[in-house]
């Protein structure tokens, strides 16, 4: 077995680009993702390592000389950071020439021979999901033995046949064992979430179709493949033994109410642990399925709006209906469900008018706490795709930040500018959260609790300087990303 180091390389600073991060970029607030993708196979690697230097401040200084000690380096990528990642495999190359590097992630698994390419120093790239193709090569396996990846071979690049979809989620191992062994959670935050907080998957795979969702479009697909609830049960069970300190644990699968009865037999075996939970949901779910939720832990739903004009959310095959979007809001506050809300600003058919009409919308239906993100055409799309017939792009397929991190309005249309796309953000979060209301109910969950209080004003402190940081990048041209901090 090779001496193995599974690796989210030091990008900018407050960068949350890793393995796990489904829009790659720096946050209004201090965010990480946990690296689940890149931990599910080191967990199948025996005596590997995993290094996730960005949650713990770590410089490429610091890192890239730890490649003296290791034969193999699993690089995680994406396609704002693969130009960062490539020179940093360049420079764990400088430290132990003999060192074998592959990348994985969404951006090779797409452009596999443009990335291979663009980073001399790669050795190999994974195509689809690579869990078993990392665990075979770091056998000692012959690459061109490998299913499901590129590589070189005297110069030349080759690609071996297609490897099949994972079908028994179940022989995974568990990721808990790998953040217990590598990972120090109380660096792990998200705004949204109790502090501190863990994050897994119990299945990959959604049955929507959304034109930008990245991760169904080019690694998990449109079948949900779900781990058995005895499975997530077990997990669960290591988790709160290893993690006493944790005050939530996140479901991070794209859609985890896709199946209902199997989400609520995980709830209520969840409720049998006594363990308060959350998860990302389609703003569908039904009363009944909410109840049952709610009485067996479940604290807060991630759920993905989008926009509110109905005929946004038919161009990008988003598959709900305001007036049921509107009913499931109302429905999950009653029952005391709190509500993160995530919305895209410059989608196929945005004008100010829709900007206008989202921002209401989300006004009134009132979650209780929202991300408003740029829509990004990621490699590998469906929006990618349309972007490039369209001739909506204006960048470069990587320039998705800028040289802070942050994310740039990529697009422009007709019927709206990239700028005022851009600049729409700030107006969006300013109308939602200076609002009498919406002040009132924070500064109430601050007056109640002390701790609440000291994370509300750190993060605002975080809000306002991330404002800052927008504001730079709007006064000048949106610039491609530069070198990683040192």
């Amino acid at each position: 077995m090779k001496h193995t180091l599974f690796l989210n390389p030091p990008s900018y600073e407050g960068f949350d680009g890793g393995a796990g991060s489904r829009y790659q970029a720096r946050r209004e607030i201090k965010s990480f993702w946990y690296p689940t993708w890149l931990a599910q196979p080191a967990a199948m690697v025996p005596g590997s390592r995993l290094i996730d230097a960005p949650p713990d401040g770590l410089t490429v200084e610091q890192v890239a000389p730890l490649a003296r000690d290791y034969e193999l380096a699993v690089l995680h990528t994406s396609t704002p950071s693969f130009g960062n990642d490539a020179r940093f495999a360049a420079r764990l190359k400088e430290e132990n020439p003999r060192i074998e590097i592959g990348m994985v992630g969404a951006h090779v698994g797409v452009l596999p021979l443009q990335s291979l390419n663009a980073a001399p120093a790669v050795d190999w790239v994974a195509l689809g999901e690579f869990d078993y193709a990392c665990a075979e090569i770091a056998a000692g396996k012959p690459l061109q033995e490998v299913q499901g990846i590129a590589y070189r071979d005297h110069g030349q690049i080759r690609m071996t046949a297609a490897r099949p979809t994972i079908e028994n989620m179940d022989a995974l191992p568990n990721v808990v064992d790998v953040y217990k062994r590598d990972l120090t959670i109380e660096n792990y935050f998200i705004g949204y979430l109790l502090h501190p907080y863990v994050s897994l998957y119990t299945g990959r795979g959604c049955r929507s179709k959304c034109t930008f969702c990245l991760w169904p479009q080019t690694l998990g697909g449109h079948r949900y493949r779900v781990r058995s609830a005895d499975s997530v049960e077990a997990e669960m069970a290591h988790a709160k033994k290893y993690f006493p300190q944790v005050r939530e644990f996140f479901f991070d699968d794209d859609t985890f109410t896709d199946d209902l009865p199997r989400a609520e037999e995980i709830a209520r075996r969840l409720g049998r642990l006594g363990v308060t939970w959350s998860c990302n949901a389609k703003a569908n779910v039904p009363r009944k399925t909410l109840e049952i939720l709610r009485a067996n832990g479940l604290r807060l739903l991630l759920v993905g709006y989008e926009s509110g004009n109905q005929q946004i959310l038919n161009n990008i095959k988003k598959g709900t209906r305001l007036d049921l979007a509107r009913e499931f809001t109302k429905n999950a506050r009653e029952l005391g469900i709190t509500i993160h809300g995530t919305f895209i600003l410059g989608l196929p058919g945005e004008t100010p008018e829709t900007i206008r009409e989202t921002i209401r919308f989300a006004c009134d239906i009132e979650p209780e706490t929202i991300q408003v993100s740029l829509a990004a055409p990621y490699p590998g799309t469906e929006l990618y795709r349309q972007a490039q017939e369209q001739g909506w792009l204006q960048i470069q397929s990587g320039d998705l930040v800028d040289t802070h991190g942050v994310q740039i309005a990529a697009m422009t249309y007709p019927t709206i500018s990239s700028t005022l796309i851009f600049n729409s953000v700030e107006e969006f979060y300013r109308k939602f959260y200076f609002r009498p209301r919406k002040i009132f109910s924070l500064v109430g969950g601050m007056v109640r609790s002390p701790e609440v209080m000291r994370r509300r004003l750190r993060e605002g402190v975080e809000f306002f300087r991330f404002l800052h940081e927008r504001k730079k990048t709007a006064q000048g041209s949106p610039a491609p990303a530069g070198s990683p901090a040192n």
